[in-house]
């Protein structure tokens, strides 16, 4: 087990840890929380050996090994797969000593290094890279791209997946759902929640901590604060203990109006039964642990917009997309004032596509698009933190809006967003990437929107942060259109869903539990696929019989282009059936020492090379597998 006793630990002067005490027993899931600057990730680089204690003991088992997520940008001219494959150094050096005996014609050293790598399930490693891979949201056609060509977001998932591939007895996870989407965020949970080891994880994803660790432990006052159970149970017991602080009773009380009111305005609004009566059982326990924020060092509110008295925004019959391509087909979205919608779909189906379209950043392919009267769109998305001034300060970017605005006024709003002091007029270039995401928050709060569209707006928030947010965005009178990975925010401030997906924008009937289901089943891939049960002829008997007769023309027609799809993958699937079969032998061969000796060293040659041209037809087949399960998937 991992044992910290009375450490302390320092940056510069500060002192981030002082006579702390830790036990860590093998196979917990443990979640690290604490405010930006407590030393969360100065404890993992004590963990890593990165840096040493000021004082105190740290103890690790030695002979355990570390798997941990690089934070810096992956550079490199591999392909991903091989870059994910990098994070088993153990199997690397397997294979390189393959590759040297086979030049060096050592029958004898092959014949081990071969027994070490099967020892090592080195044999699947590469499929189990390519399940990492596709687990965090890579296409089958991007696995062997250079590192390089992809964007720093998607290098950090590969450093994610590096991780993972890593054989470990303790894994340390930072930030690990900050570039992911809803998606590859519910799939890396269903992952981590197998992982045998013992796991440290930093997230401000409250539902992402909730679902995978069992111990909380909350870096406060230099102190490790530890709490039995999830994120959720922490928020309980810390909320108890601070209500009972007399100072803190009224902002507690100030809350928990506010709270209140929402869940009455939302019972008054909600239209679907069901979602409705999950959403009012999450803000009533939203009011529970109100008390768990009073001391949060956010505080802010958007202020009342311009009323509008029709649509903010309709989009007809439009095609959207980038250049020539074309993602979505057909789209009729239309904003009213109040909506509060919660985009939901695949990685890549075009939910940025759509705010994109909405805020006029991309134009229309095809169709009409239509802003009203007393429109003014507020924006939030990744790229606008790159558009920041970096020579200004928070204070400047404000006053540059405003320019009449009292120096006061533009301090004491900063002041809602932890910019203090000297803070608010310091140069941006240095603040940490969550710093920067408040800053681009607070100008589109400063500037009255009376439509929100925000796109992945938790990334960098810290959990305080995003808590702010969501109690801030539950009492915004405005139009809301967000997509996030952040299901907390999600639950607790939208009031329907739609879901982008196959090329189309549809109203989404049920709630995340729903869509994680729908998840599930979208990316199930069928052993055998039945012609007639994914288009059976469901004809709604309150259509006309025209419209009865062209829905059955239509399954008609779907069912016509499915069968010889269907029949080419089960042709594919018994190809590499049998190849796998074959493969099999050839490797049950290989793994007999006899095969390595002098007298049989052109059979082993001609094996060798029989394998390798095995392997790779069964590549080639799984791929054009794989295409084919999408197209009938996408015709289902």
């Amino acid at each position: 087990m991992i044992t910290l006793s009375n450490v302390e630990l320092r940056r510069g002067i500060k002192v981030l840890l002082d006579d702390a005490e830790l036990v860590v027993h093998p196979g917990q899931h443990i979640g690290i929380i604490g405010g930006n600057g407590t030393g969360k990730s100065s404890l993992f680089k004590l963990l890593l050996g990165q840096i040493a204690p000021d004082a105190g003991d740290l103890f690790i088992p030695a002979n355990w090994r570390i798997a941990h997520m690089a934070q810096e940008l992956a550079n490199s001219e591999h392909s991903a797969v091989d870059y994910v494959l990098d994070g088993d150094p153990h199997v690397r050096a397997i294979e390189k000593a393959i590759e040297q005996a086979l030049l060096n014609e050592d029958n004898d050293r092959l014949a081990v290094e071969y027994e070490k790598l099967d020892a090592a399930n080195g044999f699947d490693a590469r499929y189990r890279a390519e399940q990492l891979l596709h687990g965090l949201g890579f296409d089958q056609s991007e696995v062997n791209r250079p590192v390089n060509s992809f964007s720093g977001g998607w290098r950090i998932r590969l450093n994610l997946a590096q991780a993972l591939m890593s054989p470990s007895d303790l894994m340390l996870l930072d930030e690990p759902t900050n570039h992911l989407d809803l998606d590859a965020t519910l799939w890396l949970e269903q992952w981590l929640k197998n992982y045998p080891g013992t796991l440290l994880i930093i997230s401000h994803d409250r539902d992402f901590i909730d679902n995978v660790v069992e111990r909380i432990v909350h870096l406060e006052h230099q102190k490790t604060n530890c709490y039995k159970g999830n994120y959720s149970t922490f928020e309980r017991v810390r909320g108890e203990r601070l209500a009972l602080q007399q100072a803190s009773f009224e902002k507690q009380q100030k809350r928990r109006k506010e709270v209140e009111g929402f869940i009455a305005r939302f019972r008054a609004k909600a239209s679907k039964a069901k979602q409705a009566q999950s959403r009012v059982k999450e803000l009533q326990r939203m009011e529970e642990i109100a008390p768990a924020h009073i001391d949060s060092p956010f505080n802010f509110d958007f202020p009342i917009p311009k009323k509008a008295h029709s649509a903010l925004v309709n989009i007809s019959q439009a095609d959207l997309g980038y250049g020539d391509k074309q993602i979505l087909t057909e789209v009729n979205f239309d904003l009213q004032p109040g909506t509060r919608i919660g985009l939901l779909g695949p990685n890549g189906a075009g939910k940025s596509t759509l705010i994109g379209s909405l805020t006029g950043d991309l134009d229309l392919l095809d169709g009409k698009r239509v802003y009203g009267e007393n429109v003014k769109v507020g924006y939030f998305a990744q790229h606008q933190l790159e558009v920041l001034d970096l020579q200004a300060s928070a204070f400047l970017h404000i006053q540059r809006i405003s320019p009449k605005s009292t120096e006061q006024s533009i301090r004491n709003f900063l002041g809602g967003f932890d910019f203090h002091g000297d803070k608010a007029l310091e140069p941006i270039k240095d603040f940490s990437g969550g710093e920067k995401a408040r800053v681009a928050l607070a100008l589109i709060v400063w500037q009255k929107p009376n439509l929100l569209l925000l796109d992945e707006p938790t990334n960098h928030l810290d959990l305080e942060m995003r808590q702010a947010l969501t109690m801030a965005l539950q009492g915004y009178e405005g139009a809301l259109v967000v997509i996030s990975h952040d299901r907390h925010l999600l639950r607790n401030t939208v009031d329907e869903f739609y879901l982008v997906a196959n090329g189309s924008v549809d109203e989404f009937d049920g709630d995340l539990k729903d869509y994680q289901q729908w998840l599930k089943n979208y990316n199930r891939v069928p052993d055998e696929i039945s012609i007639a049960e994914p288009v059976a002829d469901t004809v709604d008997n309150s259509l006309s019989s025209a419209e009865k007769k062209l829905q059955r023309q239509q399954s008609a027609e779907a069912r016509k282009k499915l069968s010889p799809l269907t029949k080419k993958s089960k042709k594919l699937e018994n190809e590499i059936e049998k190849m796998q079969a074959e493969l099999g032998k050839i490797e049950t061969l290989l793994a007999d020492a006899e095969i390595y000796s002098e007298s049989k060293k052109s059979q082993l040659k001609e094996q060798l090379e029989i394998q390798a041209k095995v392997k790779k037809s069964i590549a080639e087949k799984e791929e054009i597998w794989f295409d084919i399960q999408q197209e009938i998937e996408q015709l289902s």
